[in-house]
């Protein structure tokens, strides 16, 4: 648990603060925030380890887009070390670093599968299932409820006309995309021009492959650095 302060009563916890659902950037900063404020909270997350997302769904060459500076959590900033874009692996290495410093210990493996507030008492009852233990249920009550979901928490797969029926070829969505190794020397189609969608096409090129890329609408490029400047963070000045 996140928390000592809560007690159970078979399948009802109550937590004396809020429930975070997701164990990303987003929940951690949550719950450290909390930690150094000594709220108490529960992080129930349905995966087997905290940002699943970085771990499991991401190509190898994967690196922040960002300086570090902008994508560190709150109250510890990134090693000295670290390159101005740190790899997947340093950045995972640092939320682990970070969970364990704020003693942040999610209920791994724990599907959210409703979430209603109580007008009545004020309360949100959050309903849980185990993915391990045959499913078992639990319902957290709280007077809070932080969603740290993520908005690329769930692949989007559009339907193609044919695409099941015509193509005889392999189709994967990006977040199954590893490395343009075992595409050597073929033809492939990458559907979309976003973060990924540009990195993987490069990486498909790096590794001798033939990529295409569809594009639906029109498509600004910038450059990553402006006068060794980051073109994000001259943005953000700009915005004061």
């Amino acid at each position: 648990m996140g928390s000592e302060d809560y007690f159970s009563d078979r399948r009802c916890i109550w937590v004396n603060g809020p429930v975070i659902v997701g164990a990303g950037p987003s929940g951690l900063a949550t719950a450290a925030c909390l930690r150094d404020h000594e709220v108490p909270f529960v992080v129930v997350e349905r995966s087997d380890c905290i940002a699943s997302l970085w771990q499991k769904r991401t190509y190898d060459r994967l690196k922040l887009h960002l300086p570090k500076k902008f994508c560190q959590l709150p109250k510890m900033p990134f090693p000295d070390h670290y390159p101005e874009y740190p790899t997947k692996r340093q950045f995972i290495d640092y939320l682990e670093s970070y969970a364990n410093r704020f003693e942040i210990k999610p209920d791994f493996n724990t599907c959210v599968e409703s979430a209603r507030f109580d007008e009545t008492s004020g309360l949100w009852r959050v309903r849980t299932s185990s993915m391990t233990a045959a499913g078992e249920e639990m319902e957290y009550i709280c007077r809070w409820l932080v969603v740290a979901t993520g908005e690329n928490a769930e692949r989007v797969e559009p339907e193609i006309n044919g695409l099941k029926t015509e193509f005889d070829g392999e189709v994967i969505h990006a977040c199954e995309y590893k490395s343009g190794d075992k595409y050597r020397g073929k033809r492939v189609l990458v559907v979309g021009c976003g973060n990924s969608g540009m990195e993987v096409s490069l990486d498909l090129a790096n590794h001798n492959a033939m990529p295409s890329m569809v594009v639906r609408s029109s498509v600004h490029v910038l450059p990553r650095e402006i006068m060794e400047k980051s073109t994000f963070g001259i943005s953000m000045m700009m915005m004061k």
